[in-house]
């Protein structure tokens, strides 16, 4: 059983906490993830290691509400215990001679993107941030991406909050004025990471896409995660779990990946709906019991 030591609510829907975790938090590094249960009879999820504390053994992961598990998680409380916290899964994000790099996050994927800016920051390397949400009720960790950025730039769909437009027009504004990057790494929905590959691939931009498929238990040995990449020699299969989860973006097929990825969505909504309304006819019972 894995405590949680601590939470915080970084927007209605999306969740930080902190899990005691200590050989996790001693071996985890920026780009890895672990998979856990709520209880013992709940689903593996994968989520993406958010950022470790050695020194206390925890563990940082951030979760959007999306489904029954994730709504699940979000009602764990600090204090309380999930069933099994598995990792650090999936291979490190490269860095070896990176001196200039871009960072694109979007949405909660920022969450991923966040401790890989921090690692480029910590070990010298000149990063550009640029994190994209919906609006401005989903602008997630500005303040920690300011901090180990030598430039951010915030981008809202709707222009309710800083700059308006998604996240590929400052990147092909800069890659246009002739900035040169030594990798660009972009983390979120997949539709955003296409086409961040897309631009970059105008300037002949490398650029690595954190892929994030569905997953069951997180070794290779499901296939659930399978990818296909196309590479010079060929069409290959890899699995996000253990070749992954940082990809050359010019190599995945992001179509399939897509199709695959919208498989269960009709069936997570209605499990989403009746776990949630179950928890809300349990706080109503809670809150009759102490009227």
């Amino acid at each position: 059983m894995y405590k949680v030591v601590r939470r915080r609510s970084l927007k209605p829907t999306v969740t930080q906490i902190e899990v005691e975790a200590p050989l996790v938090a001693r071996k985890a590094k920026a780009g890895q993830f672990i998979i856990l249960r709520v209880d013992e009879d709940g689903e593996r999820i994968p989520l993406t290691v958010a950022g470790t504390n050695p020194d206390e053994g925890t563990v940082k992961v951030i979760f959007q509400v999306v489904g029954a598990t994730t709504e699940k998680l979000n009602h764990v409380m600090e204090g309380e215990y999930l069933q099994d916290f598995v990792g650090p899964l999936g291979r490190p994000t490269e860095t070896e001679g990176i001196k200039k790099v871009c960072v694109v996050g979007g949405g909660v994927g920022c969450a991923i993107a966040l401790p890989v800016a921090q690692e480029f920051h910590e070990i010298g390397a000149e990063v550009t941030s640029i994190i994209g949400f919906r609006n401005e009720d989903l602008v997630v960790l500005e303040e920690e991406f300011d901090a180990c950025s030598d430039r951010l730039i915030v981008m809202t769909d709707d222009g309710s909050y800083k700059r308006e437009g998604n996240v590929t027009m400052p990147l092909k504004e800069m890659l246009e004025a002739g900035e040169k990057f030594d990798m660009i790494i972009t983390i979120g929905p997949l539709i955003m990471m296409k086409f961040v590959t897309l631009t970059a691939k105008e300037f002949n931009a490398p650029v690595t896409v954190s892929m994030s498929p569905i997953m069951v238990d997180g070794t290779g040995m499901c296939g659930c995660c399978r990818l296909t990449l196309h590479t010079e020699e060929g069409s290959v299969m890899k699995f996000a779990c253990v070749d992954g989860p940082d990809f050359n973006g010019y190599e995945v097929d992001f179509d399939e990946a897509i199709a695959r990825g919208r498989t269960y969505f009709d069936y997570e909504r209605k499990a989403h709906d009746h776990v949630c309304n179950m928890f809300k006819a349990a706080d109503e019972l809670k809150n009759g019991a102490n009227a």
